[in-house]
């Protein structure tokens, strides 16, 4: 079995693992990581519930209550430095970590939502007023591809000076990526983030359901029909994993509302 450092910090049942204590398998790590806490209310906070209710008016798809919920359960057990959450939305995820951040001891040191839409971002900004976190969480009005190349681009072209010294869209080192975007979208999202994020950092992300049915060949011109591109995004993410596990830890963690998967990278 691979053995692993954590070079996060876990914080589980009131104890701390890593940094520096006796080395753990990958197993266990990511099954520390991805379990439920059973000793915090699996309630929804009052703020994303009233969130919720919003986009259920607005007909926007909510990420299930069991994957929220975990989300930030696995969070509240991460020391990290910098975090990121791409795809704010109307801020109903972010409700859920405010909730816990500003409650709970352990936060990061900076938290960054990631939501291109310019109406979104006044509402999520409104949210971080709320929870009084101006100080540490600002939302980003720009796509994900976007703040990647150009934080990636000052990191290369400013190599020589230490990651926590750049002037940079994203304070670095990023070391928690969360992903909430569309299915169609989470394959990208995910790569660019294992990509962006330091040595010992976590993405998180919901894996795209499983396609079913004879979704037939793609003919001419005309591009894919949504079934063939959920096949081809299916695949992308076959990809992904294959090549996160040759060297990285992932960890699956079932849920009512389907599987949240954690990348640690090494």
């Amino acid at each position: 079995m691979v053995e692993v450092w954590a070079s996060i910090d876990l914080h589980v049942d009131g104890d701390e693992v890593g940094g520096g204590l006796p080395q753990m398998s990958e197993e266990q790590v990511m099954s520390l990581l991805l379990s439920e806490d059973n000793d915090r209310n699996q309630d929804e906070p009052e703020v994303a519930a009233s969130i919720g209710e919003q986009m259920l008016h607005m007909e926007m798809t909510l990420l299930p209550k069991s994957v929220r919920s975990r989300i930030r359960d696995v969070c509240s057990r991460v020391s990290s430095r910098n975090a990121v959450l791409v795809g704010g939305g109307i801020g109903h995820l972010s409700a859920w970590l405010f909730d816990l951040w500003s409650t709970d001891d352990i936060r990061p040191g900076s938290f960054r939502i990631i939501e291109p839409g310019t109406r979104f971002g006044v509402i999520i900004d409104r949210l971080i007023r709320r929870y009084d976190a101006e100080s540490w969480a600002k939302v980003i009005s720009r796509s994900w591809q976007e703040v990647f190349a150009e934080s990636m681009s000052q990191t290369a072209s400013n190599f020589l000076l230490p990651e926590e010294a750049l002037d940079s869209l994203l304070p670095m080192p990023v070391d928690l990526v969360v992903i909430d975007v569309p299915e169609e979208e989470r394959v990208l999202a995910a790569s660019l983030a294992f990509d962006l994020i330091s040595s010992g950092g976590l993405v998180l992300v919901l894996e795209p359901t499983v396609p079913t049915g004879d979704v037939g060949e793609i003919e001419g011109d005309e591009g894919p029909t949504p079934a063939q591109a959920k096949v081809n995004s299916f695949n992308e993410w076959i990809e992904l994993i294959k090549m996160v596990n040759d060297g990285h830890s992932l960890g699956f963690a079932e849920l009512p509302g389907g599987t949240l998967v954690g990348i640690l990278k090494s």
